[in-house]
């Protein structure tokens, strides 16, 4: 399968699982369980990504200065800083680390 293949089909899957929604009934999307497992989904896409971003350098695992980034835009999201100051704190950390080897 090509890359464009593989990207046609997303597309594809992405449109039918999306008007799918359109022809639900109203009712049941509505319900709790629906509900809650639409935004647990959304943390765990969203973590994955994260995740991936941090730790992975094509297929390899790399330990390297964003850890350390990450684990200062955590803490300071924890403590409910803006996220521009996250962003700065984070970015620092990682360049500091980085020029120090």
């Amino acid at each position: 399968m090509t890359t464009w293949t593989a990207v046609l089909l997303a597309s594809a899957a992405c449109f039918v699982i999306k008007f799918a929604g359109y022809l639900l009934p109203h009712q049941l999307l509505e319900r709790e369980s629906v509900r809650a497992l639409a935004s647990r989904i959304t943390i765990v896409m969203l973590s994955g990504l994260v995740a991936v971003q941090a730790l992975a350098a094509g297929r390899s695992l790399v330990l390297d200065a964003r850890i350390p980034a990450l684990a200062v835009a955590a803490l300071l999201l924890w403590r409910r800083a803006p996220f521009v100051v996250v962003v700065v704190a984070a970015a620092a950390t990682a360049a500091a680390i980085r020029a120090l080897g």
